[in-house]
């Protein structure tokens, strides 16, 4: 036997998988009947049709996959594929939303939310922070330093509208957390007696 049949299993035929069943917590009454609603079983609520979103992330393909789910939901949209080129789109045409990388090139995506909360002409826009790393501190680190969410990378499309979907106000547009919205976010839960 060669080493590339024992790294691949030795041609052996995979083990028989033992036939399907039909699930059984499958319910008559639909999904409301356990009390909550999970979002696939209830209507997504949408922004306005040609809402602007800013994606900032220096990788082309995070950037075409917001971009294409964004999108496809009516969304105009904008790309930088750096801090800087993103602070100055800003400057030019500021958006409704930004999506925003942590770790870019140059300037990184802590400095760049300071910016964009000290100018007074960028510091409504809620911005949804974006990270592949594993460790949470940066989730707190964001959301101290005025970040409205975070998305820790890979994320999904029903991720993504359900961060959007969070910060929605009556209008339906994007709109920034109060500081206990984003305090009662990133709490722990109270402990039940």
């Amino acid at each position: 036997m060669s080493i590339f049949d024992r790294l691949w299993g030795g041609g052996r035929k995979p083990a028989a998988q033992p036939p399907a069943t039909a699930p059984a917590a499958l319910s008559v009454e639909g999904p409301e009947s356990s009390g909550t609603v999970e979002r696939r079983h209830r209507p997504r609520k949408d922004a306005r049709k040609g809402i602007k979103a800013l994606i900032i992330d220096d990788s082309p393909t995070v950037v075409a996959a917001l971009r294409k789910v964004l999108r496809s939901a009516g969304y105009n949209t904008l790309e930088a594929l750096s801090a800087e080129q993103g602070l100055a789109l800003i400057e030019q045409d500021p958006p409704d939303l930004v999506f925003l990388d942590i770790i870019l090139p140059g300037m990184n995506g802590f400095n760049a939310l300071r910016l964009i909360r000290k100018n007074p002409a960028s510091q409504h826009i809620p911005v949804i922070m974006i990270s592949g790393n594993e460790h949470a501190t940066e989730q707190f680190y964001a959301n101290r330093i005025g970040a409205d969410d975070f998305m820790k990378k890979p994320f999904s499309r029903f991720e993504i509208f359900a961060r959007i979907e969070s910060l929605l106000d009556a209008g339906m547009m994007p709109r920034r957390r109060t500081a206990t919205e984003t305090v009662s976010q990133t709490a722990p839960a109270p402990l039940a007696p």
